[in-house]
């Protein structure tokens, strides 16, 4: 693989001095498929080289500059074959389109080391996958959260996965999800138009746009930031209302950017948290006495963030068609709208 040079601006942002290895990973292109913590090791192993020479330490400021990061070949597959189920909507010689179930991690870290969908994909697959991921993450283009259920891409080659995640970079992939949240949108809510980076076009759809990055003293979660992250845009559209008054609502999503728990922090920074979600749901839930005791007993007890992966588009990497695939709600979204929809005879519903 041809040695990839980036390049650090002269504006890097003076008042947060910014490490290099997260300036080096936010400079790279999607295609190169280069997370920070796999820059940190080609740090450690001399393969980064800045306008000093050879970089020795990912902790230190980022200087403005040229940098030229020698990827070389994709590493060992450490990830073992597991005889584990899938959902293929679609495979030919360069892709395959998985329809994930929730609860399934997508490729192995710690803590999940057996059971992913990269452990299922080396079986399928027989080793046919590209190694651009790196270690652990053969074929991976773009990702989904563990209890997040729905479509995604998977690259048999490397060609296939440079041209998709090129799409996914410069947003022509088309990426759309299903989400039932606590609260409505309403283009007349006050509370709505005076948060930052919250807009409504027309159709009463949702606009969030802001910088995502990880929150400043949870390392597990991503937060909205004013002053670093990465810029990242949602559209949300309301489809369905339940409650009296409306409470919940079920919403489709759209991605243009699509950062780590994107739309999870987007709905939560509105005050209208997924159903289920225990690490964003927020303090704004809907009331019991809104949506009746059996819905509320059905909300309360929804064990997983409700949000699925429900169309993925792109062009086809070898000969340019475009590919779009649909993925309905799962049981147990399907379950919980029922049980909302039963909440009173005011219960509102637009085309889907």
């Amino acid at each position: 693989m041809p040695d990839l040079v980036l390049t650090l601006a002269a504006d890097l942002p003076p008042t947060e001095p910014l490490r290099l290895d997260k300036a080096l990973a936010t400079a790279a292109p999607a295609s190169a498929s280069l997370s920070r913590s796999r820059i940190v090791r080609l740090i450690a192993e001399g393969a980064v080289r800045g306008p000093g020479g050879v970089v020795h330490d990912g902790k230190a400021r980022a200087i403005p500059g040229e940098y030229v990061i020698t990827i070389g070949a994709p590493e060992p597959i450490d990830a073992r074959p597991e005889a584990i189920p899938l959902t293929i909507v679609h495979e030919d010689d360069d892709l395959i389109v998985i329809d994930k179930p929730a609860g399934m991690v997508v490729h192995p870290a710690p803590g999940s080391p057996s059971g992913t969908l990269v452990n299922a994909l080396l079986a399928h697959c027989a080793g046919s996958l590209s190694g651009i991921g790196g270690a652990l993450r053969p074929g991976i283009v773009h990702r989904i959260d563990k209890d997040t259920s729905g479509l995604l891409v998977v690259a048999k080659t490397d060609r296939a996965h440079h041209a998709l995640a090129r799409q996914f970079e410069d947003h022509s992939a088309s990426r759309r999800y299903l989400a039932l949240a606590h609260g409505v949108i309403d283009p007349a809510d006050p509370r709505l138009r005076g948060l930052p980076g919250v807009s409504f076009e027309p159709g009463g759809v949702l606009r969030v746009a802001t910088n995502i990055g990880r929150h400043p003293t949870d390392r597990q979660r991503q937060a909205v930031s004013a002053t670093h992250g990465r810029h990242a845009v949602t559209r949300a559209r309301m489809l369905e209302s339940f409650g009296r008054p409306p409470a919940a609502m079920l919403a489709e999503c759209r991605l243009e950017t699509g950062r780590t728990h994107q739309i999870r922090v987007h709905l939560a920074h509105c005050g209208l948290g997924l159903i289920g979600d225990p690490v964003y749901g927020g303090a704004r839930r809907a009331s019991a006495r809104a949506l009746g005791s059996a819905a509320a007993a059905a909300v309360a007890a929804f064990p997983r963030q409700a949000l699925h992966a429900a169309h993925l588009g792109f062009d086809h990497p070898a000969d340019g068609r475009r590919l779009n695939f649909d993925s309905p709600l799962p049981p147990d979204m399907t379950t919980l709208a029922a049980a909302l929809r039963g909440t009173g005879p005011d219960t509102q519903r637009s085309d889907i």
